[in-house]
């Protein structure tokens, strides 16, 4: 399994209209492969959708594009909105939950972090060593390593009902020495995230 993450910065004020475009044409488009999520950002960079598509493989994954091009349904008519598009091909670690339909959140956090070289194995180990306490405070809905894109990154997702919710959560983490995984800061060049929200159409809400 991979999971194709589509990043489109947009022209100010546009996210409605880009959103209304997008789920109108996903509605032939998911006849060929369904989505696993579509977000918009509410914290961090202003007007970006993400929309993350599952697939078997590469292989499965250009035949799918390819015959939704031919069929006239796909792309979106949102070329006229968009100023940057970065696509990147993630494959989910091994105990990452595969990314499901649900109502986890409707906020979401996806946390960003370019590792150093060769720091991948210990920084899965100290996740393990830790993920069983961290996921009883709130759900992990996926971790991941690109695979074709940016190298040395990682991806996780975690999801909350609000914002508060999630600075307890995290409050909570920090002072119980849950989360984050002792010495795992030593494994990263940087760091970033943003706070995501569901579009209607988004199987994920």
């Amino acid at each position: 399994m991979i999971y194709e993450f589509r990043t489109y910065d947009l022209v100010p004020g546009s996210v409605n209209e880009v959103i209304k475009r997008f789920g109108e044409a996903y509605q032939k488009r998911k006849e060929f492969s369904v989505l696993s999520a579509f977000f918009y950002s509410e914290i961090g960079p202003l007007n970006q959708i993400i929309h993350i598509w599952p697939y078997q493989d590469t292989n499965h994954r250009a035949k799918v594009r390819s015959e939704a091009v031919e069929s006239g349904a796909w792309p979106p008519k949102i070329s006229e909105f968009i100023q940057h598009q970065h696509v990147e091909i993630l494959v989910p670690w091994s105990f990452s939950p595969k990314l499901s339909p649900g109502t986890e959140g409707p906020y979401y956090e996806m946390r960003s972090y370019i590792c150093k070289p060769g720091s991948l194995p210990e920084t899965k180990e100290r996740w393990l060593s830790k993920l069983d306490e961290r996921k009883k405070l709130s759900p992990l809905i996926g971790v991941f390593s690109v695979d074709i894109g940016t190298a040395l990154k990682i991806v996780h997702i975690w999801s909350y009902k609000d914002l508060k919710q999630r600075s307890e959560v995290r409050a909570e983490a920090a002072e119980k020495g849950v989360w984050p995984p002792s010495g795992s800061g030593q494994d990263f060049f940087s760091q970033e995230n943003k706070i995501l929200l569901p579009a209607s159409f988004s199987p994920m809400q």
